[in-house]
Order: C-alpha cells, then structure tokens, then sequence
C-alpha cells in the first residue's frame, strides 16, 4: 500500500518511467518509430501541462525553472532525442519529488500543534455539591461560559476560569516561560494550557474554547504561518540567466553555421539538470547530516535560511536557561549546620513531586550526602512535605506552611530569580534552600559564536521580568533586553528587527507564535514542547543550545555546497555548448555527455553529507562549550 500509495504521489516520474520501459520493449521488438511517436507524444504532454504552470507562476510574478526546461525538451524533441527528452522529464520530476521527500521525511518526527491542545473538559454533574466530583466529558468546544469543570492532577486546564478550589498549583512554563510552579487561590484567573498540580481543582469557565488562551496562541501560529513570504528555490534564481546564455549561444551558432541542427545540437547541452537536481540533493543531504545531530530541519528551503542569517533573538527561561532549579545556598538557622539541613531536606523531598524538589536532592547528592527513608512522610499539596527521618519530624515548604509548624521562621532575602524552600525540624526553624535557574552551560559560548559567523545583531525577547533578563543577558554578552513581552509583542518585535532574515530561538506554546513569525524559528524541543515545534522551522531534539550552532554550520556548509555544484554544472555546460557550437558534438553524444554532468553534480552535491564541524568544542559538562557562570531565573515566590 505504501508503495502505491508513492506512486500516486509522484505520478509525472511514474508516467515516464513507464514511458522508458515501453520505449525499451518497443525497440527490442524493432518497433522504434511507434516508440519514438509514444515518447513524442508523451514529452509534449509534459511540456503543455509545464505551460500552463508556467503561466500560471507568470501571472504571479515569479518565473523559475520550468522555462529552460521547456527548452530544453522542446529542442530535443525537434532534433529527434526522445530518449534525451524523456531523461529531462524525468530529472524535472525527480527534483521536485526529491524536495518534497525531504520536507515530508522532516516533518515525519514532529508533533502536531494541536496534540497538546485541551479536547475534552469534565464538566459537573452537580457543581453546589463540594463533596460530589461526578462529572461527565464535554468536547471542550462544547463548554459554555458559567460551566462548572473538574480539573485532575497533572491535567490540562481546557479552558480560561476562574478557580473555585481554596488553592491550586499549575506549571504555566509553556504558557509564560516561567519555569517553577505558580500558587493560585480561590477567585484568581487560571488559563488555559496550564497543567494542574498534583490535587484535583475545580473551575467555573470564564471563556468558551475557543476564546480562551490556548486557542488564542494557537490562532497566533496560523496567523503568522500564513503572513510568510515564498521562498524562491535556490536554482530558480539562476533559470533566466542560464537560459539567456543557452539560447544565445545556440542562436549564435544557427546563425554562424546557417544549420537549424545546430541550435538544437547546443541545447542539448542546455538541459537544466544540472540545476533541478545539484539543490534538492544538497539539501537533502544537509537535512539528513542534521538530523543525525539531533537537529530536524522542515526543508531545504529552510537550510536555505538559516545559512543566511543575519540577526538572531532567544527567549530566556528554558532556552538560554536550564529551565529547572539548582540549589545556590543553604542558610541555616543557628544551632544547625549546612549539610545536615541539606540532608534532612533532600531526604524528605523524596517523597515530594514539588519542582524544587528535584533540585534539591540533586545537590544532596552532588554533596555526597547519602538520602535517608522516612519512617512515614506525607505531602500538602502546594505547600510542602513532612516525614519523619532518624525519629525527627523534618518539614520543607512554604514560609507560611513551616512557620506553621516553626513559629520562629525567618524569611530569608532573596536575590534576583530566586527561590526558598524552608526547613524546621522537630518544630525548630532549621534554616533556607535557595534555588535559581542556571544558564545554559553552552549559552555564552553560543552568543560568542554568532558574534562572529555574520550575525550582527543578537537579542532577547522574554516575558520575564526586566531586572532578571538583564541580568542573565548581561552574563551571557546580550546587550539587547526586550522583557516582560506577551505573545503578540513577541511577534511584533521579531517582524521589526533587521537585518534579516532573523532566527529565533524558544519553547513552550508561549513562543509558538514568534516562531511562526521569525524568518527562522528554532524550537528546544527536548522536552516535548509539541506547539514550538509544529510552529518552528527548526527543532533541535537534543537538550543543548550548542546545536542552534549546529544548525547554522550545517546550513552554511550545504548552502556552499548547493551553490557550488550549480556553478559546476553551468560551468560545463556552458563549456560543452560553446564546443557544440563548431559541430564537434552531435546530438546523440551531447544527450550522454550532458548526463555525465548530471551525475559529476550530483556527486559533488553529496558532500553536504559531511563537512567541517561548527567550532564549539564539547566542554567538561559535555554540554558543547565551556561551562559559564550560573544566572537566576524569573523571581518566583518560595513553594
């Protein structure tokens, strides 16, 4: 089925195929003149279904490739090379097949946007009944404002309301680009495409579906995907020249030699294989080389882009950050040391699912501080998590929940971006965990490599707020701050900035729209953020900013490559046609001879399988650069 279902696909390079193998059986039974008729009356169809797309293309401004190919059919036909004639069709054929393979095989492994988006809402049977959580699934289209919804741990809220439960706690990173979970209590906003906590919550939807912020993000995406500009194929750019020089040159010999023969004999050697094929496989060749660097690339078009780079933008949290806490500092109160509050922490934190959580016991045991089982232990959602550990009652949370328990907590003074989670132990306020958002190890080292590969201008557009941007910026030699961004000013600003074409870097449903938008959207897709990467162009499967490096090499690299097998094909045509000029080459020997620049382009255009590397060499972390120093996040509140 699959491979019928190829043959309908590409039904022009089917055709023709069978076209060479009747041609082929109607020469061995020595019926050559009826095969010349089919092959005749086959290239002309092609040519006159070329025509008519070409008037079309015409009508809107844009003449490419087909023109010399017509030509070039139209000569060999005239001279009686059916054979050569059937070999251009198929080579027209097999470079728009070869372009769209490499797009579909590209997008193969690439979630679709709406994946992630909310589809059913669970709407309550009886909302006045606090006990009662019976509710049936709605299409979420279907809510209707004044609803009254149940919302599951670690679930997709399907629809802008406000919260009904006393509080809640929702990770809004792919929303906001804000990494650690956010607090909501009762009678506040909770949108859309936030993911619950770890309680069940309920709702009373303020919005329908469809006007809700999910969906509006989503509507972004169309929006900007449809205010593109086509992109012209690399080889269309140099269709009227070659074709000016072809035609010249064999008019010149027609009128030199004063035999029409001759100016078909020329245009022979004209055909634009050489073209047709040099750029689709050299893409198609940088496509697959990126891939198996964690890097997928939608279409050659977009290898295209990406080499020609001129500005580049990055969102923050998650992009230049690492987009999870790390432990900074410990504070502990007198009479309890650093590693003991870190110990007993982390070892109550293995039974908490809290985002701080992990980030704490991983400094635990980077410290080599051996994580103890709890006799019993219990987690308050949202607040914090108590366990009983060596016959001591160990509480990590919020300020207000431990202090609670520890009447004498002290609230510690947070720098920019951080986070605390904080300590009693057997009622005693035992001390602080601060935590920030570090950097990306490779992120300076990026920003260094851009500098100085032609991008000229290098900014940050986030929604975070400005003083943390700043300073993360600051660390990683970002001059230009563009903060507390929404999605729309996201899009605005990206439109705006020149040079072009612009590249931006970002994840999350938040940074679908500007990805859409950019010239060049990059989505860290990693970590499975679906709506960045349907709207990118780029996504880099891999957790490292080192491969938008990657990617930028690769397209430069393919881009030189491409260039150079066109101009190696023109170079011999044009040659072999100023020979054909004196007669020397007939038109049988100029057909064959013609497909030997094929295939010397072709093979020429294969080294964009491999090439130099990017220049960033791996650092200590493996990461792709050198470690740079760690910076804060968005500031947040403590658990």
């Amino acid at each position: 089925m699959r491979s019928l279902g190829l043959l309908w696909r590409y039904p022009v390079i089917t055709l023709t195929v069978l076209a060479f193998a009747l041609v082929g059986v109607l020469h061995a039974v020595d019926q050559q003149q009826v095969g010349r008729w089919i092959a005749t009356v086959y290239v002309a169809a092609v040519v006159v279904w070329t025509l008519i797309g070409m008037v079309r293309d015409v009508l809107r401004g844009h003449v490419g490739l087909d023109i010399l190919a017509v030509v070039a059919m139209v000569a060999t036909l005239a001279v009686g090379e059916y054979i050569a004639a059937l070999i251009i069709v198929l080579m027209l054929s097999g470079g728009e097949a070869l372009e769209d393979f490499a797009g579909r095989r590209a997008r193969r492994d690439l979630s679709a946007l709406l994946d992630r988006s909310p589809r059913i809402a669970h709407v309550l049977h009886d909302p006045g009944d606090a006990q009662s959580d019976e509710a049936h699934d709605v299409p979420v289209d279907e809510v209707a404002v004044g609803d009254v919804l149940l919302v599951r741990p670690a679930e997709i809220v399907p629809v802008d309301g406000t919260l009904l439960t006393a509080e809640g706690e929702f990770d809004e990173s792919s929303l906001t680009g804000e990494s650690l979970p956010v607090s909501r209590h009762a009678g506040e906003e909770v949108l859309s495409g936030a993911i619950n906590g770890s309680r069940a919550i309920r709702l009373r939807a303020l919005r329908t579906g469809a006007d809700s912020q999910y969906q509006q993000i989503v509507a972004l995406v169309h929006q900007a995907e449809s205010s593109h500009a086509p992109i012209v194929r690399l080889a269309d750019r140099f269709a009227i020249p070659f074709t000016a020089v072809a035609l010249v040159l064999a008019g010149t010999a027609w009128a030199l030699s004063g035999d029409a023969t001759r100016f078909a004999e020329v245009l022979v050697l004209a055909t634009p294989c050489p073209l047709l094929i040099a750029a689709p496989v050299a893409f198609l060749g940088g496509l697959s080389r990126a891939a198996k660097s964690g890097v997928i690339m939608k279409s050659g078009a977009v290898v295209e882009q990406i080499a020609r780079v001129r500005s580049a933008a990055f969102d923050k949290t998650g992009t230049l950050t690492q987009g999870r806490p790390e432990l900074v500092e410990v504070r502990p109160a007198p009479g309890f040391d650093a590693d003991e509050v870190l110990q007993l922490a982390a070892s109550a934190e293995q039974y908490s699912s809290h985002v701080l959580a992990a980030g704490i016991r991983t400094a635990a045991e980077a410290r080599g501080l051996p994580l103890e089982a709890a006799a019993e232990a219990s987690e308050t959602a949202t607040n914090g998590v108590s366990a009983t550990i060596r016959g001591r009652t160990v509480v990590v949370g919020k300020p207000a929940y431990v202090a609670s328990l520890a009447p004498d907590t002290v609230r510690a003074e947070l720098g920019t971006g951080e986070a605390a989670a904080y300590v009693a132990v057997d009622g005693r306020f035992a001390g602080a965990l601060l935590l920030a958002d570090a950097a990306r190890p490779e992120a300076a080292a990026v920003v260094s490599w851009l500098r100085l590969h032609e991008v000229e201008r290098v900014a940050m557009l986030t929604g975070d707020v400005r003083s943390t941007a700043e300073s993360v910026a600051h660390q990683l030699g970002i001059e230009e701050v563009h903060a507390e961004l929404l999605p729309p000013e996201k899009v605005r600003l990206a439109a705006e900035l020149e040079p072009r074409p612009v590249l931006m870097v970002g994840d999350g449903v938040n940074d679908a729209p500007v990805l859409a938008a950019a010239d060049i959207g990059i989505a860290m897709g990693a970590k499975g953020a679906t709506a960045a990467g349907d709207a990118a162009d780029v996504v880099i499967l891999v957790d490292s900013l080192a491969k938008v490096v990657d990617a930028v090499a690769i397209g430069r690299h393919t881009l030189r490559v491409a260039l150079t097998a066109i101009w190696i094909g023109i170079g011999l045509s044009v040659g072999l046609m100023v020979v054909a000029m004196t007669g020397l080459i007939p038109a049988v020997a100029g057909a064959l001879v013609q497909e030997l620049v094929d295939l010397a382009t072709i093979l020429y255009a294969l080294r964009a399988l491999s090439g130099p590397p990017s220049g960033l060499r791996p650092g200590a972390d493996g990461t792709g650069a050198d470690a740079v120093p760690a910076v804060a996040a968005t500031p947040a509140p403590g658990r």
